[in-house]
């Protein structure tokens, strides 16, 4: 089975410190008619204010910058209200990086020395909503994904309104904000608000984390 294309692109931005990669991204998608670069940003503070701004499907996110790192980053888009995907873009294969971004948010986290095809499949994946992550490291979000489990603070779906149960039922299924609103009859700006206050109340940090512990469950059936 396939995926089924949005009517729309997938709006991208993406912060990096690097122009030469942000020239090849940027060239990379300008090939997809299912994705499109809004924006792009060097300095991470630029880069939250176009986030916020512009309010894009997917943030791509660099690890390494000088001044606020992508960690940091990530956490004050989280913290500042941003529900988009952000997909961690790095060299750093190190576990201590990679659960470190899942824990503070995370939907995604992928390596650059990816070939470019491969690449793309993986963020036309993210732009679907679906978690991604590079190959090479799954081990290492298994493992991550346990020891979430094993924190104290256990989620409560007794704390969640029947419409939030509904719209994580639909993300324990993959879906994007988009096609959730499409699928309830609802504004993508209203699913985005409920997304945000499922979050907080389960006090889970992204959707990723929302998505597997549903699925885990059971909630998603």
């Amino acid at each position: 089975m396939t995926d089924k294309i949005p009517d729309t692109p997938a709006s991208i931005l993406i912060i990096d410190d690097h122009p030469l990669l942000r020239r090849g991204v940027s060239q990379l998608l300008e090939l997809e008619d299912d994705m499109a670069l809004i924006g792009e940003a060097g300095e991470p503070e630029v880069g939250i204010r176009l986030a916020l701004e512009l309010d894009p499907d997917m943030v791509l996110l660099d690890l390494n910058m000088p001044g606020m790192n992508g960690i940091e980053t990530l956490k004050q888009l989280r913290e500042r209200g941003f529900a988009g995907r952000v997909v961690m873009f790095t060299v750093s294969d190190h576990e201590e990086d990679v659960v470190a971004a899942l824990q503070a948010g995370a939907d995604g986290y992928l390596l650059k020395d990816m070939d470019p095809d491969e690449m793309i499949r993986q963020l036309r994946q993210a732009s679907l909503g679906r978690m991604v992550i590079s190959d090479s490291l799954t081990a290492l979000l298994a493992g991550a994904l346990r020891s979430q489990r094993s924190q104290p603070a256990t989620p409560d779906i007794h704390s969640l309104t029947q419409r939030e149960r509904e719209i994580l039922r639909e993300l324990a299924g993959g879906l994007s904000n988009k096609m959730i609103a499409r699928k309830l009859d609802i504004t993508e700006g209203t699913v985005k608000v409920h997304v945000k206050h499922l979050l907080k109340k389960l006090n889970l940090r992204s959707r990723v984390e929302a998505a597997v512990w549903a699925v885990q469950e059971g909630i998603d059936r």
